[in-house]
């Protein structure tokens, strides 16, 4: 179907398996095992001489269906489907990086993120460069000769910086590394990081593939040669997405392409609101025009996407944590929280909660400010979400 049809009708109709009952939704399988017809057949099963199902930990109808419909979006020719964003980055390591082996990443990433790299990956022997995101040359003077892999996430979480896939796939291609983008601000609805370059796409479902912030789960895509080795160590490790949520991802994604436009619009409205408010220092979304990386984002964005992070400048006598969270105490209707991707927008701040684990001078470094406001801008009508933030509005 992947050249046959646009993405609103991939999403919905793509990767769908019907049984002999002939249902109209996708059915939803929460067994554990599969029977074989014969010794022989399990024999060819688990020695992959036969496709099939074997034991869900690693092959499962509903989680094939979500991996399908995810493959066609990305333009991906395989999907492995994980337990949770994180676990899909990590999959990713494990499967194709070995101790030794040096990667190259961004400064500009979610705080977990960072911490795996640097803390826990590299007690394994994995050694790790961060970056500025946005600096080609930076990524070029990396390299090392053992340089195996560039992860980077672009928008990037919360400043929405946008590295450019394009250029920075040439460079790791040049230094016969692999590029892997985590995809999760965006979705394949907005960014087809494989199409511009990249080898691996990195999705956090939990977020905007469910869209309603029910369920967790993550998903590694690419070649099949590449993403094999991922379904390998997912085969063993076990960091397996349940059925269940498989299912919730299935039809989350059938309104992915209409989601994000909406969500993009709200999110462009509130941004440029925000703009013209006397307690917001500066604002970070790539839909504005006053956004570093504007031209760029256009290039390889369809929209803005949903994310916008903004500096609240503080009050006499207060401290810059001081004014943000005061800005999001005095909120009524939006959700505080550190999740995103939801239908209920969500305002978090950065510094203290989802980058509080990495030290003040990395924040500093990357540019997370105490003053810093994260909102990821749901489906809401848009004046309720501005007299949510009223408090903006007074000098």
């Amino acid at each position: 179907m992947d050249d046959q049809y646009h993405m609103e009708t991939l999403a919905v109709r793509a990767g769908t398996l019907t049984t002999e009952f002939g249902e109209n939704s996708e059915a939803l399988f929460l067994n554990s095992s599969f029977r074989f017809k014969s010794a022989a057949q399990a024999a060819a099963r688990f020695g992959g001489k036969e496709p099939g199902n074997i034991y869900s930990r690693f092959t499962n109808p509903t989680v094939t269906m979500f991996q399908d419909k995810l493959s066609a979006l990305e333009g991906a020719e395989q999907c492995v489907a994980t337990s949770s964003g994180m676990s899909a980055i990590l999959a990713t390591i494990m499967g194709i990086c070995s101790a030794g082996d040096h990667v190259v990443t961004s400064r500009s990433i979610f705080g977990t993120t960072v911490q795996l790299f640097t803390n826990i990956l590299k007690r394994w022997g994995l050694e790790v460069t961060l970056v500025s995101l946005t600096d080609v040359d930076a990524w070029k003077a990396a390299v090392k000769p053992n340089t195996k892999l560039f992860f980077v996430e672009t928008p990037s979480n919360p400043l929405t910086e946008i590295g450019d896939i394009a250029r920075l796939a040439q460079v790791a291609h040049a230094a016969g590394a692999y590029l892997a983008v985590d995809n999760c601000f965006c979705t394949p609805a907005l960014q087809q990081p494989l199409k511009l370059g990249a080898d691996i796409v990195i999705h956090s479902a939990t977020k905007y593939i469910d869209g309603q912030g029910r369920v967790l789960g993550g998903a590694v895509l690419g070649s099949k040669a590449l993403i094999e080795p991922v379904y390998g160590f997912l085969r063993t490790a076990g960091v397996t997405m349940s059925a269940f949520n498989a299912w919730v991802f299935v039809k989350g994604m059938e309104t992915l392409q209409v989601r994000m436009e909406a969500h993009a619009a709200r999110a462009l409205a509130i941004a440029q609101w925000l703009e013209q408010q006397p307690r917001v220092a500066r604002v970070y979304y790539p839909g504005l025009a006053s956004h570093p990386q504007y031209v760029l984002a256009k290039q390889q964005q369809r929209l803005g996407g949903g994310i916008v992070s903004f500096e609240v400048k503080p009050r006499a006598g207060q401290t810059e944590q001081e004014a943000a969270w005061e800005v999001i105490d005095a909120t009524q209707l939006i959700s505080i929280t550190a999740n995103l991707g939801d239908a209920k927008s969500t305002i978090t701040h950065p510094a203290s909660t989802t980058h509080s684990r990495i030290s003040p001078e990395a924040r500093a470094e990357a540019g997370i400010k105490d003053s810093l406001i994260r909102i990821a801008v749901g489906l809401e009508y848009v004046e309720d979400l501005k007299a949510d933030l009223q408090l903006l509005t007074q000098a």
